[in-house]
């Protein structure tokens, strides 16, 4: 049956005196006294489902642990980014009350001394000519599409200041961002700050010192923050918050008297009227407490400005800072909890692939011997 495919040492008869003796070897150790016989093509094999996936049994014992230590380490990234996403997580609930507080205080004090000749520079509102951008990335990557959601947020900002005809500088915070810029030379890129790991106030202070001497020295006319505003464990948002001016409208404009504030500013809302696109300013609070007008201040109003504006810069880029890390974290535990689904089921596929494989390897040898021992009767 199988002869025609058999070498010519096995399909030959062989003689009278060495006959004994090959059975005898044969049946001692049938699987090694015969060299590998293939099996004929005429044979018909069932396709196998995993065609796509074509190799040796080593190759895939390989494949299979390098799989399983790929899942090891996703697993215990993802766990690390947890551990740490709930400090993250507490130190932006716990501060946006303050936070938010505080601006509000601020506005309602420079609402009411509009009226009266103070000499406050982080309030000056004037045409804007040139914006800063202060863009805060990561550090690290492996997090999803966290750090291109707010490079592109930026690129996209940029374009918009580029296409109402003013200039514009960027302020990098994270490697990110300072390595994406640094391969940029089209975009004009001021200063690169390498973050650390959990923000502190030593790292928000360094930040605001370098916007406040932009915005006194009159190099800039507004600052922007562009981060990643932090929403809930599955979801993040890029966002663009003005800093400076600390104005009580809230809206800045060129010297055209064109509105130079970005329609999705965390401050502002989308809105029509007349049915004309116009943009709107929302209130962080429904319901804004005005201070009452039985309250009297000691210190002059110009000293108390003087003396919270510091704090509102600080307090504001931290917040964003904060912010961006819990993202970051939040981010970097879903693309880490992916990975290890996408290994786990890797790893089950490439096992059925090497199972089945063994098997076939398994009969084509059960199949060359059997035809080996046909031959030789």
């Amino acid at each position: 049956m199988y002869a025609s495919n058999l070498p010519s040492w096995i399909s030959s008869k062989p003689s009278n005196s060495n006959k004994n003796t090959l059975f005898y070897q044969f049946n001692q150790n049938p699987f090694l006294q015969f060299p590998q016989i293939l099996p004929s093509k005429g044979l018909s094999q069932s396709p196998s489902p995993f065609a796509p996936i074509r190799s040796r049994l080593r190759e895939l014992r390989e494949r299979i642990e390098t799989v399983k230590n790929t899942q090891k380490i996703a697993e215990a990234m993802k766990l690390v980014a947890a551990a740490k996403l709930w400090r993250a997580q507490e130190a932006v609930i716990n501060g946006r009350p303050f936070i938010e507080a505080l601006v509000e205080f601020l506005r309602t004090i420079n609402e009411n001394l509009q009226g009266e000749d103070i000499d406050c520079p982080l309030t000056v509102i004037r045409p804007v000519k040139k914006v800063a951008l202060v863009v805060i990335t990561g550090n690290r990557g492996l997090c999803g599409s966290f750090n291109n959601a707010v490079i592109k947020k930026a690129e996209s900002r940029i374009v918009e200041l580029k296409g109402l005809g003013l200039d514009y500088t960027v302020i990098s915070v994270g490697k990110k961002g300072n390595s994406y810029f640094r391969r940029k030379d089209h975009v004009l890129v001021d200063r690169l700050v390498e973050g650390g790991g959990f923000p502190t106030v030593k790292e928000a202070h360094i930040i605001a010192d370098i916007v406040f001497s932009l915005f006194v020295s009159e190099e800039v006319d507004k600052v922007e923050l562009v981060y990643s505003k932090f929403v809930s464990l599955l979801k993040s948002d890029p966002v663009i918050r003005t800093l400076l001016p600390l104005s009580v409208k809230g809206e800045t404009f060129d010297v055209n008297g064109n509105c130079v504030d970005a329609i999705e500013d965390e401050l502002f809302r989308l809105t029509t009227k007349e049915g004309k696109l116009i943009v709107k300013r929302e209130r962080v609070r429904a319901e804004r407490e005005e201070l009452s007008p039985l309250m009297l201040f000691e210190q002059d109003p110009v000293q108390i400005l003087d003396a919270l504006l510091p704090l509102y810069l600080n307090s504001q880029i931290l917040r964003a800072l904060q912010e961006s890390l819990a993202s970051e974290l939040a981010a970097r535990m879903n693309a880490m909890s992916n990975a290890t689904d996408n290994a786990v089921e890797l790893k089950k596929n490439l096992s059925l692939v090497y199972n089945r494989e063994r098997q076939v390897k398994i009969t084509s040898e059960i199949l060359e011997v059997a035809a080996g021992a046909e031959a030789l009767i």
